[in-house]
């Protein structure tokens, strides 16, 4: 996808996003089918379904194979939680990779004994995504975050995936490396990652929690440890 067709997309999902938030698409709402939005806005295929995977990985949608794509409730949490403006402005992502570290590897291990086939589709349609928009050196901030929440809906438990819906793409370092340090779009750091969520996949699908658990660990280990590496190359002295 282009540079234009991916502002194509963004302004789609914005507009689709502000009206979920406005309340003038409420909670199980089914939104028009690709084709309709193609004919309505006179945009491609490719670019309908990258602005549907942005409302999804931001946990505003939710699509159903065969069925349609879906509103979802919009949740607002009082006290607790911050809203996006302070996630991006003020959250210390090292902190954050460390509560996922906790979070995730116990998802992790819960979807390996309960995922259902229609949550592995899902999982490896996220990773087909991802690797197919690393080779193409698009984005794929999106695909990561969506592969992150099939397994935590996988879990069967919707904790699990709230708690992620709402940190949305704020969580995946890469968003916070790539305003430090130029890796974030390497194809090498991108085939680690990608290798790294196969294995978590590997173990799922083989209903292995012990592995599921120690493969969610070690990627968000490396992760932390990627974001550490950006900041200390950032901060250091100019040769």
């Amino acid at each position: 996808m282009g540079r234009g067709s991916r502002s194509l997309a963004n302004l789609l999902s914005e507009e689709f996003g502000h009206k979920i938030r406005q309340g003038l698409l409420n909670q199980g709402d089914k939104l028009p089918t690709e084709s309709e939005l193609v004919r309505s806005y006179d945009v491609s295929r490719t670019v309908v379904r990258e602005a549907l995977s942005k409302l999804q990985a931001s946990g505003l949608v939710e699509t159903r194979h065969g069925i349609g794509t879906f509103v979802l409730a919009t949740r607002q949490s009082p006290g607790l939680l911050l809203n996006a403006h302070e996630l991006s402005e003020s959250v210390d992502v090292l902190a954050v990779l460390e509560l996922r570290i906790s979070l995730e590897t116990e998802a992790a291990g819960l979807a390996a004994q309960r995922r259902e086939s229609r949550q592995l589709q899902a999982m490896r349609e996220a990773l087909q995504a991802f690797e197919h928009n690393a080779a193409a050196g698009h984005e794929t901030v999106s695909h990561d975050l969506a592969f992150h929440l099939s397994i935590a809906q996988a879990t069967g438990n919707q904790y699990f995936q709230e708690i992620l819906q709402h940190f949305g793409t704020l969580l995946i370092p890469r968003n916070r490396i790539a305003s430090i340090h130029a890796p974030a779009r390497d194809p090498d750091y991108l085939r680690r990652v990608h290798r790294e969520h196969e294995e978590i996949y590997a173990a799922i699908e083989r209903q292995d929690a012990d592995s599921a658990r120690a493969a969610m660990r070690i990627h968000l280990t490396n992760s932390r440890e990627r974001l550490r590496l950006a900041q200390r190359l950032s901060q250091a002295p100019a040769a």
